[in-house]
């Protein structure tokens, strides 16, 4: 009784049937869900052709330079320039597919370990530098 009493009074607002005609819903709303569908589909298709795309710049710019790395380059980074790209392709996809089969937390877990872990090394190892030093400096005035 309430909700016909506050229909009745949101009439004007609200109206109950569409301006289409038979008071259904108009067919754009399906074709909406289906371009958003089809949107996310195109998304996730460039997003896996970007990196094809950023391999094959890659290539042709390797292709310009008629497969020569740069002349500051040091020796052993000219002899690893061919096979570089193919290396981390398969690095990277060693690392997603695994990433991809873990469980979030396990992954987010790991990573902040690791990245904690860095900076807490970086301390103890100046702060046994430092330690060194003291001991360096103690001999050498002390003696």
């Amino acid at each position: 009784m309430g909700s016909a009493a506050l229909r009745s009074s949101l009439l004007p607002y609200f109206p109950q049937k569409s301006r289409f005609g038979d008071g259904k819903r108009p067919s754009g709303t399906a074709v909406v869900a289906s371009r958003r569908e089809n949107s996310r589909e195109r998304r996730m298709r460039v997003d896996e052709s970007m990196v094809v795309l950023r391999k094959r710049i890659h290539e042709m710019k390797m292709v310009e330079r008629n497969y020569e790395p740069p002349e500051e380059w040091m020796e052993w980074e000219k002899q690893c320039y061919t096979s570089y790209d193919e290396f981390i392709c398969k690095l990277v996809g060693f690392l997603q597919w695994h990433l991809m089969n873990t469980r979030p937390g396990l992954a987010l877990g790991m990573l902040l370990l690791m990245s904690m872990s860095v900076p807490v090394s970086v301390v103890m190892i100046a702060q046994q530098l430092v330690e060194a030093t003291f001991g360096v400096f103690s001999t050498v005035h002390g003696g």
